[in-house]
């Protein structure tokens, strides 16, 4: 199944659960403000069945996970992002197994790991985040995570 919304497209593979939404404003502190039009969209794509109640970075949801599980949140910050150092690298990344790590979470949780890529595309600036259900694990579900990436798409801003 082809999930598209914002600009954001991606297959969904067979079994996974998927959802683009705008959320509420925020910084790279976390600072929430009102949301208006100019929200940014996320993205969440899970091989388990995503939780309807959860954080724009998987809280809800990562706290449910199995070792076989993989979540891929892929948030969008604002134009101002674009250009800033933080948001250098260009193009959808490609994940590595030896980019993970436990203390890479937004919250430990024993035995997950997770990597996070900052980076801009056709004029705009993401935070690429992906939490695996085991560090043990990694070089095999990193392998579903760059198939499920290669089929994203983001349109220029």
């Amino acid at each position: 199944m082809r999930m598209r919304a914002d600009g954001i497209d991606v297959d969904v593979p067979r079994g996974w659960d998927g959802e683009i939404y705008r959320q509420g404003g925020f910084a790279l502190q976390g600072v929430r403000s009102e949301p208006d039009e100019t929200d940014a969209p996320i993205m969440h794509l899970a091989n388990f069945s995503l939780p309807a109640s959860r954080g724009d970075w998987g809280s809800g949801a990562v706290e449910i996970m199995r070792s076989d599980n993989i979540l891929i949140a892929l948030v969008e910050f604002g134009p101002e992002s674009v250009g800033k150092a933080l948001f250098a690298r260009s193009g959808i990344p490609r994940v590595q197994a030896s980019d993970f790590a436990p203390n890479q979470l937004q919250r430990t949780l024993p035995g997950q790991s997770g990597a996070q890529y900052f980076f801009n595309h056709g004029g705009r600036a993401f935070c690429l985040y992906v939490v695996l259900g085991s560090h043990g694990r990694r070089n095999e579900l990193v392998t579903e995570v760059n198939a499920v990436l290669d089929t994203l798409v983001l349109d220029p801003r």
